[in-house]
């Protein structure tokens, strides 16, 4: 039995990059897709080279979406405010993978949407919306705790007005944006709003999310139960908690440049964006006249075991 699985359909939205025509001419054409953080991402001052604290960082550069992290709710059917409070990667992962279906052709043609996966390797850091929530939940009290024992005279009435003119300013929270903040439903919504019916869900093995998520992917399809899969991988978190991380790790470059498979890298950068590939049996691809991009044909995973560093 033939084992190949076809990609016919592909997404994006990359730094640098809006859609899949304009990746592929940056790829082609040798882009740097690498910036300085924009500035309405995180305040300038965490940035100090000569500084070993948890709050800064000696990198700044990185890859990033801002110009393209733009979502039509109405056009999904989902409520404003419910947009306003959900984390970024459920919106422009619901947008690109109704790219990637209309890539493939199936914008307005039929497909087994009863029987389409959808898996994305997504990590399992907090995202922003995440954070404002643990900020209000617990930010809040914390704050008032502090300023009632730096402050013994201040009175109640005016410690509760603090607490929730902090909270007011992190940001909308309520019954109509908590469903925003579950992690899985990334993909769980693609399926919902797009009406698939296989099953839907998210992997976190870090810098393997993704090829993981195609090895399931190929499984499902291999194993027949899927005909059609949503497979790929997001990524869309820069807040400093996350640069807090890779700097106390040092695995960013000082030299804030990458350099693959070269004796003078130092570390890496962080980008963010999301990509999607609709996958099929490449048998049935090639009975349905659907247009191959590629075809797959293995897929291999391991670990370093003890080696791992």
């Amino acid at each position: 039995m033939e084992r190949d699985v076809a990609i016919v359909g592909m997404a994006c939205i990359f730094p640098r990059a809006p859609d899949l025509a304009t990746y592929w001419r940056n790829l082609r054409d040798g882009v740097d897709a690498i910036t300085d953080v924009p500035a309405a991402r995180w305040d300038p001052a965490y940035y100090d080279p000569a500084s070993t604290a948890p709050d800064r960082f000696y990198a700044r550069r990185g890859g990033f979406i801002d110009d393209y992290a733009t979502f039509d709710a109405a056009a999904f059917g989902i409520m404003p405010i419910a947009a306003q409070g959900a984390e970024p990667d459920q919106l422009l992962a619901l947008e690109v993978a109704t790219a990637a279906l209309a890539d493939a052709g199936y914008a307005d043609r039929a497909f087994p949407r009863a029987r389409t996966d959808v898996v994305l390797g997504r990590g399992n850091y907090l995202g922003p919306a995440m954070l404002r929530l643990v900020n209000i939940t617990r930010g809040g009290p914390q704050l008032v705790d502090a300023l009632r024992s730096l402050l013994p005279d201040a009175k109640e009435d005016e410690l509760a007005a603090v607490k929730r003119e902090f909270q007011a300013r992190c940001g909308v929270y309520g019954p109509d944006t908590a469903i925003g903040l579950v992690p899985n439903l990334v993909a769980s919504r693609i399926a919902n709003r797009l009406d698939l019916g296989g099953s839907a869900y998210t992997l976190d093995a870090a810098c393997a999310s993704t090829l993981v998520a195609v090895d399931h992917a190929c499984r499902s399809l291999l194993s027949a139960s899927a005909d059609l899969v949503l497979a790929g991988g997001v990524h869309l978190c820069h807040d400093p908690v996350f640069w807090s991380v890779f700097s106390q790790l040092g695995a960013l470059s000082r030299d804030q440049q990458i350099r693959p498979f070269d004796r003078r890298a130092d570390g890496l950068l962080i980008g963010e964006g999301l990509g999607m590939l609709v996958l099929k049996r490449a048998a049935d691809a090639r009975r349905d006249g659907d247009r191959i991009y590629a075809v797959i044909r293995g897929v291999g995973l391991a670990s370093d075991g003890r080696d791992v560093s």
